[in-house]
């Protein structure tokens, strides 16, 4: 009977135990088919982001080409712009030098008259020495006084003729640093006879800073020579003829200001004043260039020129071209 007994408690135990370990499977299993579920779920948001990946690459490789496209535009654009750029800065520079050489035509009488001038002068000496030499009035010093005045007033035409020989010629499109005071005087000596023939007084007032600016020497004798040849023609028929060339040093710039007694500008032609072609002279008087080439050059210097209004009708007409100082220190060429 006890041992019936102990079979059955031991019976019991194994048939706990057994329970025990159903309950641990059971477990087991349902942890691994959550396991399964997250292993699933996590194979389909794998299987989305690789779809993503692909569609990524797909919009990728579309941005690509359109990309390689669009730089193929932009570079074929970039050179047809900077073959737009090249002609029209030869025609350009072409533009200037027929204005130059309209000006060299029109500044020719004087020209000749200023050469007439020295080479009158050439003829006395040479005509003193002579006598002196024929009647045997002086002596070798005296001689040579006379000669010496005569190659002074040859090299005074050579002046004349060299300075009109580089203001026609093609100017280079090099820059130097320049005195700007210096320009405004070859400018003014180009047309001194012009304006002494026509009674116009000029006054120079010249900063004495003397400021240097990065710039062409020609290009710029260009500029003040239209606005000086604009002013002659301004005060033709003023009751006073003056041009008044100032210069001053701003902040960070150069200003020229070219004022006349003339008639003035129309209000309202301030700015069409700069157009090519656009003139308020008579037909025949003017080609309606000189300010649109002025324009062109100091704006290709990284300057600006403008028209002045005065404080009332009847001040006549001031133009202000602004030239950027260099930012460094520069010494003007020789």
């Amino acid at each position: 009977m006890a041992d019936m007994n102990h079979l059955n408690q031991r019976l019991g135990q194994q048939r706990e135990a057994m329970l025990h370990i159903l309950g641990d499977y059971e477990q087991d299993r349902r942890r691994v088919i959550r396991q399964a579920e997250r292993l699933d779920n996590s194979r389909r948001a794998l299987l989305h982001i690789l779809q993503d990946v692909h569609q990524s690459n797909e919009r990728l490789e579309d941005g690509r080409k359109a990309m390689i496209h669009i730089m193929g535009d932009l570079r074929e654009t970039t050179e047809e712009v900077q073959r737009r750029e090249q002609e029209l800065r030869a025609k350009q520079e072409q533009l200037v030098q027929a204005g130059k050489l309209a000006t060299v035509g029109e500044l020719a009488t004087g020209i000749a008259h200023e050469l007439n001038n020295p080479l009158n002068n050439v003829g006395l000496f040479v005509g003193n020495a002579i006598d002196h030499i024929e009647l045997r009035t002086a002596d070798q010093e005296r001689l040579l006084d006379e000669l010496r005045n005569a190659m002074q007033e040859v090299r005074r035409a050579t002046a004349i003729i060299s300075h009109l020989r580089t203001f026609g010629r093609v100017a280079p499109a090099s820059r130097e640093p320049i005195l700007i005071n210096g320009v405004v005087r070859r400018s003014f000596s180009l047309l001194y006879e012009h304006l002494r023939l026509r009674q116009i007084e000029v006054r120079l007032d010249l900063c004495p800073e003397d400021p240097v600016v990065l710039g062409n020497a020609i290009q710029l004798e260009q500029v003040l020579v239209n606005l000086l040849t604009n002013a002659r023609d301004a005060v033709a028929n003023a009751p006073r003829k003056l041009i008044h060339v100032e210069s001053t040093v701003g902040e960070g710039t150069v200003d020229l200001l070219v004022h006349d007694t003339g008639p003035g500008i129309p209000a309202g032609l301030e700015e069409r004043i700069f157009d090519p072609f656009f003139t308020t002279k008579d037909v025949g008087a003017g080609t309606g260039l000189g300010l649109s080439i002025a324009y062109g050059i100091v704006k290709d210097h990284g300057g600006t020129i403008s028209v002045v209004r005065g404080a009332s009708a009847g001040d006549g007409a001031t133009f202000l071209v602004r030239l950027p100082l260099p930012t460094q220190s520069a010494e003007p060429a020789g």
